[in-house]
């Protein structure tokens, strides 16, 4: 640890939730509008766009869990330096790469992107949540879901715009800005934190009063380890949804823009249920709460892909984000509160969202290649795997009482 973080440090704590948000809109303006790109630049399928989310998403598990890893060992700021530095270089040689009509190497630019985000998650996590009693955690990993979902909502829903007005080249060039000015926050913070090292400002909080309400530690172990097989799903659900983005525009001939807009109300939805459960927190270790949203997973994701209808797809969206709020939060909460390796632990929460991302895509992809004759075959194999999903957590709780 790069030192010892208390909830006193404001500032710090502060400016870990700006690289959040920042970097938040920075990555998904990318990855979202790139498989647009891909489509209309290489002539990218849903397949083809599908088989690439996947291969990003393997490469996401074993990047994630190994960051982890490496802030809880190394340092975190020290973790962020690598992460943007990384991203940075793989989307200044993406951009040139994109100009030069390389499609092979703009994926294997973007795989090194995704390398160098996995930095940046597992260590924002552990340092917002570092030092706090379960008040505190409650209240920092309330405020980093709903700085990352909301400017990751803006990313999406105000992307398009951009590109329609500037062009493609924006998806490199703007999220260059925003982790230029991140790289250098990053400077700024292992200074401040040299600062802080030699106040009295720093000294360690008293030790948190026992809370008479937690759970036993059987428990919460239990929950851990439903969240992390849920939190997996949600992503192969979202990780299924966005390359999918560009077939639905042209189902309902929309253009990026306007694909933009309507496409992103479950990042809405999300944010909404993001700032629900951070300000009610007696959803804390209640298991019809997770399984209620794994059931609307399901059903949600599978009325978007499957009925041919804009309001439905709407409507649709609303608990479709919900239920990912529900999971996520569910994930990092339980991720932050049972254990004291929270850099590890969030790196073990990223790679199951790794596992999201790698598995959806991946049968969706698979689906469409082998029943082609089928209009609707990936989202229906892919529903059926988030069906297995809910089994698996039904099976998990019935063990643990």
């Amino acid at each position: 640890m790069d030192y010892m973080i208390t909830p006193r440090n404001h500032l710090f704590k502060t400016a870990c939730f700006t690289l959040g948000g920042v970097g938040s809109f920075a990555v998904s303006f990318y990855f979202y509008y790139l498989y647009f790109f891909m489509r209309d630049h290489f002539g990218f399928s849903s397949k083809d766009n599908l088989a690439f989310a996947a291969l990003n998403g393997f490469i996401y598990i074993i990047a994630s869990w190994q960051a982890g890893q490496f802030a809880q060992r190394r340092g975190y700021l020290n973790a962020l330096k690598i992460g943007f530095s990384i991203m940075l270089f793989a989307l200044a040689v993406g951009s040139q790469l994109a100009k030069r009509d390389f499609a092979v190497g703009l994926v294997l630019a973007s795989i090194l992107f995704t390398i160098g985000q996995c930095f940046l998650w597992p260590t924002i996590e552990a340092l917002v949540s570092e030092g706090e009693d379960i008040a505190g955690l409650s209240r920092a990993v309330g405020t980093f879901n709903v700085v990352w979902a909301g400017t990751q909502a803006l990313a999406l829903f105000g992307g398009g715009m951009f590109v329609e007005k500037f062009g493609f080249g924006t998806i490199f060039f703007l999220p260059i800005t925003l982790l230029t000015t991140q790289l250098a926050l990053t400077f700024w913070l292992e200074i401040y934190a040299n600062d802080l090292a030699h106040t009295a400002d720093n000294k360690p909080s008293p030790a948190p009063i026992p809370d008479p309400h937690r759970p036993s530690p059987a428990k919460a172990k239990a929950f851990l380890q439903m969240a992390w097989l849920a939190n997996p799903f949600a992503y192969i659900a979202i990780n299924t949804f966005i390359p999918m983005l560009p077939t639905l525009a042209a189902r309902f001939h929309l253009s990026p823009m306007f694909a933009g807009f309507a496409c992103s109300l479950w990042c809405f939805s999300r944010l909404g249920t993001f700032i629900a459960l951070w300000l009610w927190t007696d959803w804390h270790y209640r298991f019809r709460w997770l399984m209620t949203a794994c059931g609307l997973l399901v059903v949600s994701f599978a009325v978007i892909l499957i009925v041919p209808s804009l309001a439905v797809l709407l409507m649709a969206q609303i608990f479709f984000g919900g239920a990912i709020g529900l999971i996520y939060y569910s994930s990092l909460f339980y991720s932050m509160d049972v254990g004291e390796a929270k850099g590890e632990h969030g790196g073990i929460h990223e790679a199951a969202i790794g596992v999201g991302n790698c598995i959806g895509p991946a049968v969706g992809a698979a689906a469409v290649q082998f029943f082609p004759q089928y209009t609707n075959s990936g989202a229906i194999a892919v529903s059926v795997l988030l069906l297995c999903g809910l089994c698996g957590l039904l099976t998990i709780w019935k063990t643990s009482r």
